[in-house]
């Protein structure tokens, strides 16, 4: 195929909504070749987060294209639920994205996610709800804002952070409800350690994560939370909202032990890099309104070394 007849396969549809987001995410007219859609996925999570790709070291090379196939979906799932500014906008492209997803499962995508996505599916058997059920998520930042109890925050993350879990875990060969439930546990804690670092982050688009119950239990206004006012009481409550989190990773440990050690050492990575973001919030003695926790630079490397020693020793054993 030529260069230009490539691009030309590429090129976006004009649409206002997918307007409103990075170049490349539209739907194209035509589908790309199988060649050309990986080589999108592959570029597309070079230019995001950083943590992905250090991941990725430790993946078995057969496995890499899938798992950057997955994250492209993810990626721009959320994208299009978090970045487009306008809720009515955002649905509509959320759907544009779920038709493709039932093409992707029928044989005809276009998107290049989806071209790339349908031979990761068809290799690894993944059911279509795992991904679709990330976009149910998506779909509710669009008109729920509050949850008023913990229970209601455990139901949100079971759409918007548990199947991202299953995902891994049917790459890896493992589909078994057991499996399942030990990466839910890690992937909602993965959830409310964001959750708890990003509360001023995501009140500024209009978001409170906390339970309602739980401000009203310490005495909490959402005045305070406006106006980052890290009172005792904030503190206080914040103190209980990591330990809570604590407490789900460590239903999750176990599950380190029930997968090969290759998997095992991204497990642990995104565990303990989890774990290193309670720490941060811990240090700043839970006062994290307008002061966003982070993890160092040095305690990265640190854990990423920690995870490359653990698969080296695994090699050897």
């Amino acid at each position: 195929m030529s260069q230009t007849a490539s691009r030309s396969q590429i090129a976006p549809v004009t649409s206002v909504g997918w307007s409103r987001l990075p170049t490349g995410y539209a739907i194209p007219d035509c589908a790309p070749s199988l060649p050309e859609a990986q080589d999108y996925c592959r570029r597309l999570a070079r230019t995001h987060y950083e943590n992905f790709c250090v991941a990725t070291w430790f993946l078995p090379k057969k496995l890499r294209q899938d798992f950057l196939n997955v994250y492209a979906y993810c990626r721009i799932s959320d994208d299009l639920g978090d970045e487009v500014g306008d809720p009515t906008a955002s649905l509509a492209l959320l759907d544009e994205w779920q038709a493709q997803l039932n093409a992707c499962y029928d044989g005809a995508p276009r998107h290049p996610v989806f071209v790339a996505l349908s031979e990761t599916v068809r290799k690894f058997g993944i059911p279509k709800h795992e991904f679709s059920d990330l976009l149910i998520a998506f779909r509710q930042d669009q008109s729920v804002t509050r949850f008023e109890t913990f229970d209601d925050v455990l139901a949100y993350c079971r759409y918007s952070a548990n199947p991202v879990g299953h995902l891994v875990l049917y790459l890896c060969g493992y589909h078994d409800a057991e499996r399942q439930q030990l990466s839910d546990y890690t992937c909602t804690a993965l959830q409310l350690a964001n959750f708890w670092q990003d509360i001023s982050v995501d009140y500024a688009k209009g978001r409170i994560y906390l339970p309602l119950e739980d401000l009203r239990s310490y005495s909490v206004r959402e005045e305070d939370l406006a106006h980052k006012c890290n009172t005792v009481a904030f503190c206080d409550m914040m103190k209980f909202e990591v330990q809570r989190a604590r407490e789900w990773f460590q239903r999750g440990i176990p599950l380190v032990k029930k997968v090969d050690a290759q998997l095992a050492v991204d497990l642990e990575l995104f565990s303990r890099g989890g774990q290193e973001i309670l720490n941060a919030i811990e240090r700043q003695r839970f006062a994290v309104l307008g002061n966003r926790p982070v993890i160092s630079k040095s305690r990265k490397l640190a854990l990423v070394a920690r995870a490359a020693l653990g698969k080296l020793l695994g090699n050897l054993l």
